[in-house]
């Protein structure tokens, strides 16, 4: 493992064991923020030959958070949605990516889809993170390539996620 993601994850542990709520997840994204740009992080995970939309570099054994980079070549629109039980913390390492914060309508069912309406619109540019709660909708829109260094409170693999749309 790249020795600064290995000291990344090392203070992330130590900033949750501290405070696993919202204010010690701040302390991680302002952490993060500090490796984003970081030029061994970029070549052992984002150069030219890296392209896995989702690269798990590291899982805590006690805690499940994971550090994960993303490698995304083409435009997409995602809809909106959260992360479950789960928080995410969202790190720009190359590229743009706009993102809708959304306030929820409507709760999904099984049947049908939550409703949701757009909030708040702003770019992440390169250095930058932000962290959303439990249970905050969002989308991104990459008009382009993107990477990424994302933190999911715990392996969002294999966990089922309501399914949500925006309402304009």
């Amino acid at each position: 493992m790249n020795p600064v993601i290995e000291q990344f994850a090392a203070d992330c542990h130590d900033i949750l064991k501290k405070d696993s709520g919202a204010a010690g997840r701040e302390l991680v994204r302002q952490r993060l923020e500090t490796i984003l740009t970081d030029e061994s992080v970029i070549k052992d995970y984002f150069g030219p030959d890296d392209n896995s939309a989702r690269n798990v570099l590291y899982e805590d054994p006690e805690f499940g958070f994971c550090i994960i980079a993303h490698v995304y070549r083409d435009a997409s629109v995602r809809n909106p949605h959260d992360h479950g039980e789960s928080w995410a913390i969202y790190g720009q390492v190359e590229g743009t990516t706009e993102m809708t914060e959304f306030r929820l309508l409507e709760k999904p069912t099984e049947a049908q889809p939550g409703k949701a309406e757009p909030e708040k619109t702003y770019d992440l540019k390169p250095g930058m993170a932000v962290a959303y709660e439990p249970g905050k909708l969002h989308a991104p829109v990459r008009y382009g390539p993107t990477k990424l260094l994302r933190i999911e409170g715990i392996n969002l693999q294999n966990v089922k996620r309501d399914k949500y749309e925006k309402v304009a």
